[in-house]
């Protein structure tokens, strides 16, 4: 194996940036700001909230240089390698003036104290390189992860409808150097391990799968960060050390997904974003939950294995994995090992995960006949916000009676976790309301949730057993409307 690179190599607008000195715990909108003095970018909330430090990062995959929104607040330096960081200096329209969005913005008044408005217009960005006539959906989507206390989002969804009557993408700069830019990231490329050091700060990125068994072999108390929407949160409010970390986000055997004729097998590093198309299309009912997961950015940034494998009660997608039946698929230099998602899950803090052991895939067993799904949150805000309560439910019917009912709740225990009176309550009996109805009750005997800022024990319990007939009231009644979350 050759010896390992000490420097990160990366493309920032137009420049090329090699640091052979960075540590574990150093964000990229430090950098931005106090390295590089680009002060576009903002420093909001520092936990990938608010959206006003958001910035574009390209990099390859099999289709080609793909360039995304992500949180600069949360996204460590060290996992830039080989990547094209674009801030919003690096805008401007054909006449070397202001971009087709930056003048929609203006003429639209999308803009008041304008602190959070570089990061809106890099959103919009990224929207109109995909999609230059936008729905308001989309427009929506794209916005999820940005706040503005100022102007209301009236103007700036003004904004997003004019900017294609200002300009083309294919006219636009990253457009026209899309080319050179993949071959340059392309020959970055060199197979190597990054072995990188700020005094006892460390961040060893591993050349391959291989690579990262031995990683950790030697050093099973390294922090692994993937997508860093947790992660960073532990640097940035916690002030917690990680050192060493070993970032795994780059390793394209943890970025497959895979379909076969019996399961959906997803790499741990597949992010929210790129997991969606494949997830929904095995599992339509997935398709509104997945839009209430974080915002747009996180949801790029943050990974389907960083969300399980960090073991939150709270986290949106284990208790729908559950439901489902997942597998999880662990690696480390001893071996390979698989075990039922819903095992992983042994008390809070504590995962069913040896030393120097770590998320390689989680695997769905796809959709069978006579199975009824559904997915719920519930939390305060709609968009980009933590659950309180989230639960997965797939119930078997056959000829009219329930025979199988798999139901996962989170929020509502130490772990994610099955609701086994409830799932016992319904199976054998009649697919009716009365069954769903002792159900409902049933589910109290399952869980003593917590009090906390978020929601109440007693709201938690109201919620669970009404989710469940809600799931009557949609699958099996038929006189209510689908709804749109909770």
């Amino acid at each position: 194996m050759p010896s390992p690179r000490n420097e990160i190599r990366f493309l920032l607008n137009g420049m090329d940036v090699r640091l052979d000195t960075v540590g574990a715990q150093e964000t990229l909108l430090d950098f931005l700001r106090i390295s590089k003095r680009l002060t576009g970018t903002k420093e909001g909330c520092a936990e990938g909230d608010c959206g006003a430090c958001t910035v574009l990062v390209g990099r390859l995959s099999e289709q080609g240089l793909r360039y995304e929104t992500v949180n600069a607040c949360i996204r460590f330096l060290a996992s830039l390698d080989g990547c094209h960081v674009v801030t919003i200096e690096h805008l401007r329209g054909a006449d070397g003036g202001l971009h087709p969005v930056q003048r929609a913005m203006v003429e639209a008044h999308g803009s008041q104290c304008g602190f959070c408005t570089p990061g809106i217009v890099m959103s919009l960005y990224a929207l109109w390189m995909e999609t230059a006539e936008p729905s308001d959906a989309q427009i929506e989507t794209a916005l999820q992860g940005n706040l503005c206390r100022c102007t209301g989002y009236e103007p700036i969804f003004k904004a997003a409808r004019a900017a294609a009557a200002l300009g083309t993408p294919a006219a636009d700069p990253l457009a026209l150097e899309r080319a050179d830019v993949a071959a340059w990231l392309e020959a970055l490329n060199d197979g190597r391990r990054v072995d990188l050091c700020r005094g006892e700060d460390r961040a060893i990125l591993p050349a391959s799968l291989t690579d990262l068994s031995a990683v950790l072999a030697e050093h099973p108390e390294a922090t692994i960060v993937a997508g860093a929407t947790d992660v960073g949160l532990w640097v940035t409010k916690l002030m917690k050390p990680i050192t060493p970390a070993v970032f795994i986000g780059h390793l394209p055997e943890l970025r497959e997904i895979k379909r076969t004729g019996s399961a959906l097998k997803i790499g741990a590093c597949v992010s929210y974003s790129e997991a969606a198309p494949a997830l929904t299309a095995a599992f339509p009912h997935l398709e509104s939950y997945w839009r209430r997961i974080a915002g747009w950015q996180v949801r790029n940034m943050g990974t389907i294995g960083g969300n399980i494998a960090n073991g939150s009660p709270i986290g949106d997608v284990p208790p729908v994995f559950i439901a489902l039946g997942a597998k999880l698929h662990l690696r480390s230099a001893e071996g390979c090992r698989t075990l039922a998602l819903e095992d992983y899950f042994i008390a809070y803090g504590q995962q069913d995960l040896r030393a120097g052991e770590f998320v390689e895939a989680v695997e769905l067993p796809l959709v069978q006949a006579d199975m009824r799904h559904a997915a719920y949150k519930v939390s305060k805000r709609r968009d980009e916000d933590i659950t309180a309560v989230a639960v997965g439910l797939s119930v078997g019917v056959r000829e009219g009676r329930i025979v199988q009912a798999r139901i996962a709740f989170g929020g509502m225990a130490a772990t994610p976790k099955r609701a086994q009176a409830a799932e016992a309550a319904l199976v054998g009996q009649a697919f009716a309301a009365e069954s769903f109805e002792a159900a409902a009750r049933a589910v109290g005997e399952d869980f003593a949730p917590l009090s906390d800022w978020r929601a109440s024990a007693d709201y938690r319990r109201l919620v669970a057993a009404n989710l469940l007939r809600r799931f009557w009231a949609e699958q099996g009644a038929g006189q209510v409307a689908k709804l749109e979350g909770v």
